[in-house]
Order: C-alpha cells, then sequence, then structure tokens
C-alpha cells in the first residue's frame, strides 16, 4: 500500500488546508496531497485528479460539500470521501452517508486521525467500516439529544451547576431509549443512574427532585408549558420524577 493514496483535501480554511497538507506529507502511505478551496474547484479537482480520497468540508462556498459529493459518485466513482466538518446534527450526518461518504469526523480532528481514517479505508473489512459509521452516527445524536434537553432545562429554570441537572439528563436520555424504564424508576433507574456518577439510588431520587423543586420555584410555570406547546401545570402542582421524566421523553420521541 506504500506510497499508493492520493488525497484531495478542500476547505473553506486555507491555513488549515496548509497545516494539514504538510502534515499529511509526512506519511509514507501517501503518494501525494492537493487541496482545494470552494465547490467548482473541488469537483474540478477530483475530475481531473482522480485522488484516491477526497477529505472535504460540506460547508463549501459556490457548490456546497453534498452537492459535490453527490455529482463527482456520478462521474468520477473511484474517489472515497471522508467529510470533516463542525456540523454535527444527525440530520447532516445522515445526509452524507446516504450520499455513500465512508466516514464523517467532527472538527477538529488531528491530522493523525485524519491520517488513520484514510489508511482504514483501504485496508479495513466492509463490516469494520459499518460499525465505524454506525458509533459516528451514533455520536452524533447523543450529542444533538443532550442539546435539545439542555435547551429544556434552560428554559425551565433548571440551572446547571446542580447535580440533579446531569441525574435528570442522564433519566430523560435513558427513557428515550427505553421508555418502559419509567415504569421501573425505583428499581432500575435510579440504580443505574447511579452506577454511572457512583453514587447511591436515594440520591439520584433526592437530587432529581431538587432538581424539579428548584424550578417550580422559580415560578416559571409558563415557560414549562410552553415548552410542551399545552397547559400542562399551575402554579400548584408538580410532577413526580417520573412524571416529568417520562414527559420530557415523551416530547423528544414525539420531535424525532
Amino acid at each position: 500500500m506504500k506510497k499508493e493514496i492520493t488525497i484531495l483535501l478542500a476547505d473553506e480554511n486555507k491555513e488549515l488546508l496548509q497545516k494539514l497538507k504538510a502534515a499529511l506529507e509526512k506519511n509514507d502511505n501517501f503518494k501525494w496531497v492537493e487541496i482545494a478551496t470552494g465547490g467548482e474547484e473541488t469537483l474540478s479537482k477530483i475530475e481531473s485528479l482522480k485522488p484516491s480520497v477526497v477529505v472535504m468540508d460540506v460547508i463549501l462556498s459556490g457548490i456546497d460539500g453534498y452537492a459535490v459529493i453527490e455529482e463527482a459518485k456520478k462521474k468520477f466513482a473511484k474517489s472515497r470521501f471522508i467529510v470533516v466538518s463542525s456540523l454535527s446534527s444527525e440530520t447532516f450526518v445522515a445526509k452524507a452517508m446516504n450520499l455513500g461518504v465512508d466516514y464523517y469526523m467532527l472538527k477538529p480532528a488531528s491530522a493523525e486521525l485524519i491520517a488513520k481514517r484514510i489508511i482504514e479505508l483501504f485496508t479495513v473489512t466492509t463490516a469494520e467500516v459499518k460499525t465505524e459509521i454506525a458509533d459516528t452516527k451514533k455520536t452524533a445524536r447523543n450529542k444533538l439529544l443532550e442539546e435539545k434537553i439542555t435547551n429544556i432545562f434552560i428554559t425551565v429554570g433548571i440551572p446547571a451547576h446542580i447535580k440533579g441537572y446531569h441525574f435528570l439528563r442522564e433519566a430523560i436520555k435513558m427513557a428515550i431509549e427505553n421508555p418502559e424504564v419509567v415504569n421501573s424508576i425505583t428499581k432500575k433507574l435510579y440504580p443505574s443512574i447511579a452506577e454511572r456518577f457512583d453514587t447511591s439510588a436515594s440520591k439520584v431520587e433526592r437530587a432529581i427532585r431538587h432538581a424539579i423543586e428548584v424550578a417550580w420555584n422559580r415560578g416559571k410555570i409558563e415557560n414549562i408549558n410552553s415548552v410542551f406547546g399545552v397547559k400542562v401545570y399551575s402554579n400548584n402542582e408538580k410532577p413526580t420524577n417520573g412524571e416529568f421524566i417520562a414527559l420530557v421523553a415523551d416530547k423528544m420521541l414525539i420531535e424525532g
């Protein structure tokens, strides 16, 4: 495999391109490394140079990266693609994967890691590639889910510095993965969270209850109701831990 792999790097950041090019050129596995900025230039160089692999961002001027990949796949099928982007939403990852991208990496990604992924493209089995893709999708999905839960917590007034904030976020994620766990909140959910955070189930229960009480004591009932789109609670009503966890988890599941 030595000196057989040719690489085209595409990104709007010229300084980043030069640094990455210089680093990859030191690798004995790579025959040459070229760079491109903008979608049109990237597509043109794929056609003229026919690189083994294109390492690119999807945020490109002119023609975006998705269009470049789609067009290149139609006309120049030999090139493989690795996306390195700051776009972490599952929607962006899925779109790239559906176009036949081999890896989707999140910025910042080191030259060493990119080199490793490039080499793997030409040495790993199909099963290993599929596993890597699945792990990437899961990471992006988890990050997006945590962002959504955090936005809800900010809206309803649950502060990030209290322990219950982190326990409650973990509980909601577990309820999304397995809705039935809410029916076994004492036997399964609290002990599972306690094990992950090296604490006791009773402390998890109390901390989550305190987090919910803080939100209600701050009097943001209108905000809480607005999150769910209907009037769920009044000032005199406060949900149990299980009710609140189930309510937020259901909202996340409905929103996909």
